[in-house]
C-alpha cells in the first residue's frame, strides 16, 4: 500500500515541500530502499525508524519498502525526516488512516526509545505549512515552541512517536504548543551608567543605534572601546514582531529548537567573532550553504574588535551585506539569499602598538607602519562605516572621581522616539531606520539649503570624502535631527554628521 506524509526541507530560511512516499508489501527480500537524493543523515534514518517503531510497539514492515522523497532534484539533509517515515510507515501497513495525514506537515528526528527530538528551521516549515492551507504541524516539543508564534495554524508538540500516532489515530487530543516567552529589552550586557567619561562616543554611540548606523570606535587599549560595545544591546529597542519572526527564522536553521530556545524571542541578536575567524564563518556558505555571523546577527549587532586584525579577505566580504542588508551564496548544492541587515559596532586600535597619540605612553610605530596598518581597512569598507569615532585613554581621575554615565533606560528612550519616527516616516517602504534609506529617500527626507549644501561640497572636497560618503552623511544628519525632535535638518545636525567622517580621508585608505 502506498502512503504519503508531508515534510519539507530547508532552502536559506525557507522550507520547501517535501512528500514522503512509503509504498510497502513489494516482493521480495524484506529491505527498506530510500530514494529521493538524501543524505548519509537521511540514509541512517532507516535504522533509526526501525528501532523505533520496535521500542513503541509496532512491527517493522517484513517486506520490502521502498521510501521515496519527492522531489527527486532537491537534496535532503539531517534527521528531520524520522518522524513522517515512520507514521508513513505505519499508514502504509494499514496501521494508521493515511487521509488525516494530509492535514499536517510533519517533522523531527527520532530515538531509538521512539522519543522526538528537536529539529533545525522549525519556523520556516510551519510558514511552509500556513502557505500551504495545512490545518496544522506536528513536531518536537523544543521545536513546536518556535513555530507556535505564528498565528492561524495548529501547532502540536508530540514527544513520541506513539503519542504523535495515538493523535492521528484520533485516539487522543494534543492543545496547542504555547510559543517561546517574549522578552523585553535585555540589560544582560550590562548598563551604560557603568561607564565612566567618554562622552563623545557615548554620543556617537546614540546616534548609531537610533539611525541603525555602523560606527567604528579608534582608541588606545584600555579606553573602553570593548566596554561600550558590550551595552550596545541595552539600548537597542526591542525588535517589531516581524523582525524577531525574522531573527528566530535565521537563528532556527543555524542550530535545532533547543539551542535556539536558549535565546530569549523578543531580543536582538548579538555577535562577536573572534578576528581568526574565516571568510566563510563570516559570510556563509559551505557544501550545503548555511548562514554566517553577517546573517545570524540579522537586525542585531556585529561587534568586530581589533578590526585590522581580520584577514583582509574576511573584511572584503562585509562590503555587500553592509551595502544590500541580504547575502547571496552560490555552491554546487544550490544559490541561496539570506537577510543580513545588522549593525556593524566596530574598534581598532590608532596603530600597531596601540598608543599613538596618548599621553600616557609613548608610541613605538613609525608613520609607515601606522599607514599600512591602517590600510588593511580598504577605504570601500570605510566609506560603508557611517561613524569613525575616537575613543581617548580615561585618565585614573576620572575613573575615581566621575560621576556615574547616564542609564541606558534613558538612552533607549530617546532612541526610540527616534526610532517610531523612521518607522512611521518609511511605513509605505518598508524601510526599519534611516540607514536602510536608498537613495530616492534620501533625496526625500535628507533636503537641504544652498548654504548647507554648499558647506557640505566644502567639506566633501578638504576631506577627499566619495560620493557614497556624502549619502551616508546625510544619513547620519538625519538621525541627529531625529534625535532632536527637529522637522528638517539643521546646520548643528549636519557638522555633528560631518565631524564623524575622520578615518576615510584619502590619505588614511
Amino acid at each position: 500500500m502506498l502512503a504519503t506524509v508531508n515534510s519539507a526541507t530547508l532552502r536559506g530560511i525557507d522550507a520547501e515541500l517535501v512528500q514522503v512516499e512509503v509504498n510497502a508489501g513489494e516482493t521480495g527480500e524484506p529491505d527498506m530502499l530510500l530514494v529521493g537524493l538524501p543524505d548519509a543523515a537521511v540514509k541512517e534514518s532507516k535504522d533509526r525508524v526501525s528501532f523505533a517503531l520496535a521500542n513503541s510497539g509496532f512491527k517493522p514492515p517484513q517486506t520490502r519498502t521502498t521510501i521515496n522523497l519527492a522531489p527527486g532534484h532537491l537534496r535532503k539533509e539531517g534527521p528531520i525526516y524520522d518522524l513522517p517515515i515512520a507514521l508513513g510507515l505505519l499508514a502504509a501497513t494499514n496501521k494508521l488512516n493515511a487521509d488525516r495525514l494530509d492535514d499536517y506537515l510533519v517533522a523531527g528526528e527520532l530515538s531509538l526509545s521512539g522519543a522526538t527530538r528537536p529539529i533545525r528551521g522549525a519556523l520556516a516549515i510551519a510558514q511552509l505549512a500556513r502557505s500551504l492551507g495545512k490545518k496544522g504541524i506536528l513536531l518536537p516539543p523544543d521545536s513546536a515552541q518556535q513555530a507556535a508564534l505564528l498565528p492561524d495554524l495548529d501547532v502540536h508538540s508530540v514527544a513520541s512517536l506513539d503519542e504523535a500516532f495515538r493523535f492521528l489515530a484520533g485516539q487522543i487530543t494534543l492543545p496547542r504548543a504555547e510559543p517561546i516567552p517574549t522578552e523585553s529589552a535585555s540589560t544582560r550586557s550590562g548598563d551604560f551608567s557603568e561607564v565612566k567619561g567618554q562622552d563623545a562616543v557615548r554620543r556617537a554611540i546614540e546616534v548609531a543605534v537610533a539611525g541603525g548606523h555602523n560606527i567604528i570606535m579608534i582608541g588606545p587599549p584600555g579606553s573602553g572601546k570593548s566596554m561600550i560595545a558590550q551595552r550596545v544591546p541595552s539600548i537597542m529597542p526591542p525588535p517589531t514582531t516581524d523582525e524577531a519572526l525574522e531573527i528566530l527564522s535565521v537563528q532556527s536553521i543555524a542550530t535545532n529548537g533547543a539551542e535556539t530556545n536558549s535565546v530569549t524571542f523578543g531580543q536582538r541578536p548579538v555577535r562577536s567573532p573572534h578576528h581568526t575567524i574565516s571568510d566563510v564563518g563570516l559570510l556563509g556558505g559551505g557544501t550545503i550553504p548555511g548562514p554566517g555571523e553577517v546573517s545570524l546577527a540579522h537586525h542585531g549587532v556585529l561587534f568586530l574588535d581589533e578590526l585590522p586584525e581580520f584577514k583582509r579577505s574576511a573584511l572584503e566580504v562585509l562590503r555587500q551585506p553592509l551595502e544590500d542588508g541580504v547575502v547571496s551564496i552560490s555552491r554546487s548544492a544550490g544559490k541561496i539569499t539570506l537577510p543580513c541587515a545588522f549593525m556593524l559596532v566596530a574598534a581598532m586600535n590608532p596603530c600597531p602598538c596601540g598608543y599613538l597619540g596618548d599621553a600616557q605612553h609613548a608610541c613605538r610605530c613609525t608613520p609607515t607602519q601606522v599607514q599600512r596598518y591602517r590600510a588593511r581597512i580598504s577605504g570601500p569598507l570605510l566609506d560603508r562605516i557611517d561613524l569613525h569615532v575616537e575613543a581617548p585613554a580615561v585618565s585614573v581621575g576620572e575613573l575615581r572621581h566621575a560621576a556615574a554615565g547616564e542609564s541606558s533606560e534613558n538612552m533607549r528612550t530617546r532612541i526610540s522616539t527616534a526610532r517610531e519616527l523612521q518607522q512611521n516616516r518609511f511605513a509605505a517602504q518598508g524601510i526599519s531606520c534611516n540607514a536602510r534609506m536608498g537613495h530616492r529617500e534620501v533625496r526625500q527626507v535628507c533636503a537641504i539649503d544652498r548654504e548647507l549644501g554648499d558647506l557640505l561640497e566644502r567639506a566633501m572636497n578638504q576631506l577627499s570624502l566619495s560620493a557614497r560618503a556624502y549619502d551616508r552623511i546625510l544619513k547620519v544628519a538625519r538621525t541627529i535631527a531625529d534625535l532632536a525632535g527637529s522637522e528638517n535638518i539643521a546646520a548643528p545636525h549636519l557638522l555633528e554628521a560631518i565631524q564623524y567622517r575622520s578615518l576615510d580621508r584619502g590619505d588614511s585608505a
